[in-house]
């Protein structure tokens, strides 16, 4: 009898498995970091869009505040009537912004002290062209630092593409500062005007001084905005500034050129150069409105851009997460089928092979058989083996199986 011999036991490979399933999680790791890292990214930018459109939004109540508060130091040095309902409701509409934006950008102290300032400004009756000028000026400065802050603050004195960033720089300093320049231009000839034959040197000096102040950031200005076009890829930023751009040149220009002719004595100089500054004011406040429109817009175009590359940083962590998880199934799915697999007789996972003593008088009738001998039992086979065919060969110990040719 031939006992099929013991095939040794295949333990699942667990210890393979638990490594494969840790391999996983360690390629998970550096995906969720990148994401992570990724996704601060993007929303540190987007907070950054965020604020700097707060700061524009606020540059633009400040330029309403700059337009109506240089009109009215321009008809106070003039002992012209001040019409104090344009300067009160750019003061109020400001303080509405600051109320709600005050806070973000650390302007509610600043701000608190520009409104101070402004609703103490005096009108014509009972003041001199020059005391006038003097308080109209510290109004006018605390003003344009109020610019520098709303721009260090809200990240535009700080923004990474260069179209955006020309166009924050002279629509927060360059034009603000020039449209000052361009009031004080104006009024120091009036002064002029009002003063002694003696002082005529002095004011010329100032006259000069004046047009320096004016023309230095109107260049900046111009080569800010030509800096801007130059770097964009906005299909309608340079059409929309330029055309603007050249009718405040000239406005500038002819100001200038009116103040540099006259050292303040003549009637016709000051009326030429009080409608050249009138020109100038209104091509600055167009051209500012212009600027801050096209900044916005850039703005918002970026902020755009940063939503769709937040999606996309979205799906790709999301196709990974599930590429990782379908590895990780198909890790325990493939040591499941290996442990319930069926095994082979006579393994110990498999059926035991059943003994010859297994059936009762099995064994008595082989007994009988192998004593009856070839000649009683011719042809006959052992009890519980097979009929083995003619030729075959021997499949046994003793010759069972053999034919009878063959014994």
């Amino acid at each position: 009898m031939t006992v099929p011999a013991q095939r040794p036991r295949r333990w699942p490979n667990a210890p393979g498995n638990a490594l494969r399933l840790f391999l996983v999680v360690i390629l998970l790791v550096p995906v969720a970091v990148l994401f992570v890292q990724l996704q601060r990214s993007v929303d540190a930018d987007q907070d950054l869009t965020i604020r700097e459109q707060h700061g524009v939004e606020y540059l633009r109540s400040l330029a309403d505040v700059t337009v109506a508060l240089t009109e009215a130091q321009s008809a106070t040095v003039a002992g012209r009537p001040v019409l104090r309902e344009a300067l009160a409701t750019a003061v109020e509409r400001t303080t509405a912004v600051d109320t709600r934006l005050g806070a973000e950008l650390r302007t509610r102290e600043r701000w608190a002290g520009v409104r101070a300032k402004v609703e103490a400004l005096p009108d014509r009756g009972g003041t001199s062209p020059e005391a006038a000028y003097t308080v109209y000026r510290e109004a006018a400065d605390l003003l344009l630092a109020l610019y520098a802050k709303v721009r260090e603050s809200s990240g535009l004195m700080r923004d990474p593409e260069a179209d955006s960033y020309y166009l924050q720089d002279a629509a927060g300093e360059e034009l603000p500062t020039a449209m000052v320049a361009a009031g004080r231009l104006a009024d120091l000839a009036v002064i002029g005007a009002a003063r002694r034959s003696t002082e005529r040197l002095s004011t010329v000096a100032e006259l000069t001084a004046a047009r320096t102040s004016l023309l230095d950031p109107a260049a900046d200005l111009i080569e800010s905005l030509q800096s801007a076009v130059e770097s964009t890829d906005s299909p309608n930023l340079g059409g929309n500034l330029l055309n603007q751009l050249d009718s405040y040149q000239r406005a500038t220009e002819a100001l200038s050129a009116a103040a540099a002719l006259t050292d303040g004595t003549s009637q016709t100089d000051l009326t030429q150069i009080a409608g050249a500054r009138v020109t100038a004011h209104a091509a600055a406040e167009q051209l500012s409105s212009i600027i801050l429109t096209e900044l916005s817009a850039l703005i918002d175009d970026r902020n755009n851009r940063l939503a769709r590359d937040q999606q996309v940083t979205y799906g790709a962590a999301a196709l990974a997460l599930l590429l990782m998880v379908g590895l990780a199934t198909a890790i325990v799915l493939s040591g499941r089928r290996r442990r319930t697999a069926p095994a082979a007789p006579g393994t110990p996972d498999g059926p035991p092979v059943e003994p010859l003593d297994a059936e009762p008088g099995r064994w008595d009738a082989l007994v009988e058989w192998s004593a009856s001998g070839p000649a009683g039992a011719a042809g006959a086979q052992p009890p519980g083996r097979p009929v083995a065919t003619a030729g075959a060969g021997s499949d046994g110990p003793g010759g069972w199986g053999r034919s009878d040719a063959a014994r």
